[in-house]
């Protein structure tokens, strides 16, 4: 009995210790940021891509791609996923600048080189600057289409809820980042756990705009059930689009034709 109990003992002992190592390393698990940062010329980027500069509201120097519209009214704010980076990122610019519209690759602080550390308050100040600098330049926030991918779609979500914006595009949705851990550590409390939250399901019932979801059927990273489950509480007009062949990070082949005919008829409305 007394071994049984010793046992016991150092299995709990084990258990809060490994809960304890989550909680405070839980933003190395959650942000993968590149340290180093890659030129335009570098990254063989899009020719009408220009680097900008923006600084945030908290004293934030950031470093943005951005290409302005030429023959469409509308402009995307692409927030990327937890391991990219502005030269990975801006890969998926390419279409959307030839057909026209204007394009701005937004980098988070503590990536591609840039200064601070990522958390969730830190990325929804970097998103509301680039809005900011968008309108600065003369681009209504009804031109605004934010684009979100992965963690991206957290940053999305909470600048559409804020700013009237003409559309949300939301790649690998989830429904809240502490959801999204708990399918990965599920022996652990992370529901109290998780500091930086993201909490997507929320927030979406307050967005009034064109919603676009898309996800993969194999996706291993974020359960393709949440992206329904958002879907299902957000309000029309929306589209939900599931890829069955396609995972977590391969979805943009499928998704950019797509997105250019859900651009196309969101944007015909801004004209």
């Amino acid at each position: 009995m007394r071994v049984f109990t010793i046992l016991c003992c150092a299995a709990l002992a084990l258990y809060l210790l490994l809960t304890a190592a989550v909680f405070f390393t839980q933003r190395s698990l959650l942000y993968y940021p590149s340290h180093s940062y890659v030129s335009l010329a570098a990254a063989n980027a899009n020719k009408a891509l220009q680097e900008i500069s923006v600084r945030t509201a908290d004293g934030i120097d950031l470093k943005a791609w951005y290409a302005p519209a030429t023959s469409k009214p509308c402009t995307i704010i692409f927030f990327h996923g937890n391991a990219d980076s502005l030269h990975t990122a801006a890969q998926i610019a390419d279409p959307y600048i030839a057909a026209g519209y204007g394009f701005l690759v937004a980098e988070y602080r503590g990536y591609s080189g840039l200064p601070g550390e990522p958390t969730e308050a830190g990325l929804y100040a970097d998103g509301r600057a680039y809005v900011g600098e968008l309108t600065r330049r003369g681009v209504g926030t009804q031109q605004i289409i934010l684009m979100g991918h992965s963690l991206g779609t957290g940053v999305a979500v909470e600048m559409a809820r804020k700013n009237r914006v003409g559309g949300l595009i939301l790649l690998a949705p989830f429904i809240s980042m502490p959801k999204v851990a708990q399918a990965h550590f599920s022996l652990f409390p992370v529901g109290i756990l998780v500091r930086d939250r993201f909490e997507n399901a929320k927030k979406i019932g307050d967005i009034h705009v064109p919603v676009l979801m898309v996800n993969g059927a194999r996706d291993e990273v974020v359960p393709p059930a949440q992206g329904r489950a958002l879907y299902d509480l957000a309000n029309e007009p929306k589209e939900m689009h599931t890829f069955p062949a396609r995972g977590h990070n391969d979805l943009f082949d499928d998704f950019v034709p797509l997105s250019l005919d859900w651009m196309a008829r969101v944007c015909a409305k801004q004209q």
